[in-house]
């Protein structure tokens, strides 16, 4: 007589597991860290917002292109069980189409990350899905809807709170080199975005970056795409589409890690450990540095 096996009870035992929501800079440098720190990582895609920053990020690599940041590179699975092929290899991390929902199959959760930044939703609450539930960036209530939060303002940028409610989005943008707000270009409506444009080209205030809804959108000033959100991305009223990087020489960046989301990652590999030591739990040894 043969008994059914669920597929909590085929998987292969691993290592402690971090979720991460989002596939943008803030959370691909989490997911690096974390994987650098010895958590097996995967990063869940969500549409909203569309990711604007995709040589600072491994979304990318949902699409089948190639995406490392620091030696660390990620690979998409469409499977769960292919996720721990992925963790074999101390220099990958997981991305997946899979939403929070398919991902509980794989059992207990012990880091799930929200960096999905969307700054002016309502929150769900986190809590109870993994063993610490840390939220980045606005709309966190620890022991709300979260275990713990990591602020993502401009002057609060990586601050821990173990208590209280992170700070709203107030709509200013940090800036860079001489500009702010004006390096960016944004959807008037909710439509398709159609770019034939790569992240770092050079362009020039006057020159049409890419087509919404089939309307122009230029460039507002000169300088490097440090931001491009991806061909054929449905994107919402509002929503980025482009950012115009104005500095000079190599001091424009657009890809690897950059200063805040380091700094936010840091943060919330911290705020994980405060947690563990607030509450009795087993800190996890690095794999490597």
């Amino acid at each position: 007589m043969h008994r059914s096996i669920g597929l909590a009870q085929r998987l292969p035992l691993r290592r402690r597991l971090a979720v991460v929501l989002g596939t943008n800079e803030i959370a691909s440098a989490v997911a690096v860290l974390l994987r650098k720190t010895g958590w097996d990582v995967i990063l869940s895609y969500d549409p909203l917002p569309p990711v604007l920053r995709r040589g600072m990020a491994f979304h990318d690599a949902l699409f089948g292109d190639p995406a490392q940041l620091e030696g660390v590179a990620a690979h998409r699975i469409d499977f769960i069980l292919e996720a721990f092929q992925v963790f074999a290899r101390p220099d990958r991390v997981a991305i997946t189409w899979l939403g929070l929902t398919e991902l509980l199959v794989l059992g207990s959760i012990d880091i799930l990350v929200d960096a999905r930044m969307q700054k002016h939703a309502e929150k769900p609450d986190l809590r109870g899905l993994a063993k610490i539930a840390v939220g980045l960036g606005p709309g966190f209530f620890v022991h709300g809807n979260c275990d713990i939060a990591v602020e993502t303002k401009p002057g609060l940028n990586g601050t821990i709170l173990t208590s209280g409610i992170t700070e709203p989005a107030d709509g200013r943008s940090i800036n860079l080199g001489d500009t702010g707000g004006e390096r960016f270009m944004r959807a008037d409506m909710e439509g398709r975005w159609r770019t034939s444009l790569d992240i770092g080209v050079r362009v020039y205030k006057g020159v049409v970056v890419g087509h919404h809804e089939g309307d122009p959108v230029r460039a507002p000033i000169d300088g490097v795409l440090r931001g491009l959100v991806r061909d054929g991305t449905e994107v919402p009223a509002c929503a980025k589409l482009i950012e115009i990087d104005p500095r000079s020489g190599r001091a424009a960046k657009w890809t690897g890690i950059d200063d805040r989301p380091r700094q936010i990652a840091a943060a919330t590999r911290r705020a994980v450990e405060i947690y563990e030591n607030q509450h009795g739990l087993v800190r996890h040894a690095p794999l490597y540095q």
